[in-house]
């Protein structure tokens, strides 16, 4: 098997590609979208301590 063969996937690599590119973005996104979503509860939560420490 040379590597044109691999990536054609025996004539299914439309299919197999865009299956791992989705599995990918998924995995990715699974990462980074929690991580924004606890820098800005953290960030809420030092301007709300903030707030309160000025009262």
């Amino acid at each position: 098997m040379n590597w044109s063969e691999f990536f054609a996937m025996g004539g299914y690599a439309t299919y197999v590609w865009i299956s791992y590119g989705l599995m990918a973005v998924i995995l990715i996104l699974n990462v980074v979208l929690p991580l924004r979503k606890k820098a800005a509860a953290l960030d809420k939560a030092r301007r709300f301590i903030a707030r309160g420490k000025k009262a």
